[in-house]
């Protein structure tokens, strides 16, 4: 197989009323971890990279291990930039072969948003690849995005459609109560916000911000209308709080190959009930 772009997966789970799960991965081995998840729930998944890590581990080498990833898998996989401002940067990875992007031009004022998501748009076109862009302004910290409280930003169902049109977007992340990182109390999710974007608009929705989200509160956006659910931050800290617990019983270890299986264990049991979250369970569509 090769890499895809996630149109055609969130089509799908539109259709079926199910989402994609799209997990925050920052090397090789959180790759494989939700690979190997996925292939065992037979599940699609949408792999996704903040700036922040494209930095970290380079370009050419998180499409190369994508390719390499998707080149073994029977379930389809689409590696996806998440979070992307600096669309220089967004031409150079579509270049190299990533086929999911989201420009996220959110902080801008309208009009601007409109401008910068249409460029990316009219210059993915050209390579086949999907755009996810973003309306309104969800509070917390995504990697180097930070939005306070004051700052945030519900997405507005009467613009919805028009950003929609005049964008040409393939699926819109909307702001609707979640937001990134942690919470410190329940998040209180507009429902008939989301009900009134869902009747005006035809793309794909996009849930951000859904770690530490309530099982039933994800459901239930879900069967609204939200088709890719975004997870990281509970990632990391399966991952890590893994590893800690590893050195406390193995203080001397220094061998990255078994102080790091304990972590891939523990990410790997998280990402398996977020795919069932999800209801992509058995909706791997190449088997």
């Amino acid at each position: 197989m090769f890499i895809l772009s996630n149109k055609n997966l969130l089509l799908d789970a539109q259709k079926r009323n199910y989402a994609v799960p799209a997990f925050n991965i920052h090397n090789l081995e959180t790759t494989k971890v939700v690979v190997e998840a996925a292939e065992e729930l037979n599940s699609p998944l949408i792999i996704a990279a903040t700036p922040g890590t494209v930095r970290f581990a380079g370009a050419r080498y998180l499409v190369n291990i994508m390719r390499s990833a998707a080149a073994e898998s029977t379930v389809p996989i689409a590696f996806h930039l998440d979070h992307h401002e600096n669309i220089e940067d967004i031409k150079e990875s579509i270049k190299l072969g990533c086929k999911s992007v989201m420009i996220d031009a959110s902080a801008l004022e309208y009009e601007e948003n409109i401008a910068k998501v249409k460029e990316v748009v009219d210059f993915a076109r050209r390579y086949d690849v999907s755009v996810e862009a973003e309306l309104g302004k969800l509070v917390g910290q995504e990697d180097n995005i930070v939005v306070d409280d004051a700052d945030s930003e519900l997405t507005d169902p009467n613009l919805a459609a028009d950003f929609v049109t005049r964008t040409g977007i393939d699926s819109l992340a909307v702001a609707i109560g979640t937001a990134h990182g942690l919470y410190k109390k329940e998040p209180k999710i507009d429902y008939q916000r989301l009900e009134a974007i869902e009747n005006n608009v035809d793309v794909p929705l996009v849930l951000h911000g859904a770690s530490d989200v309530p099982a039933a509160t994800v459901k239930k956006t879900i069967s609204m209308g939200i088709t890719k659910v975004n997870i990281a931050t509970e990632l990391k800290i399966a991952f890590s709080d893994a590893v800690k617990e590893y050195f406390k019983v193995n203080p001397e270890e220094n061998d990255p190959r078994k102080y790091l299986k304990p972590g891939k264990e523990s990410m790997k049991k998280l990402v398996k009930k977020k795919i069932k979250l999800c209801g992509s369970e058995n909706k791997g569509l190449l088997k």
